[in-house]
């Protein structure tokens, strides 16, 4: 359920303009925006556009992601 706030034109213009691109709802854009704020304000060491492909990655199809592998490490002997 949600419920009505004020907000800015010029803030409601972009995200109208960007959910448009982005295909989603104006409500939907602004939290995105309001998520991707939190998490970087709770992880300030990390991009911005890590936190954003972060956040991106958990609504795609998990059948179509790659594992991750990690490099061997060489070891000096």
């Amino acid at each position: 359920m949600g419920v009505p706030i004020r907000i800015n034109e010029a803030i409601y213009n972009e995200a109208k303009k960007t959910a448009k691109a982005e295909h989603r709802s104006i409500p939907h854009q602004i939290e995105f925006w309001v998520m991707i704020g939190k998490c970087a304000l709770e992880n300030p060491d990390l991009p911005i556009e890590f936190v954003k492909e972060i956040l991106i990655s958990k609504h795609l199809d998990k059948s179509v992601a790659e594992p991750f592998v990690p490099h061997k490490r060489k070891r000096h002997g």
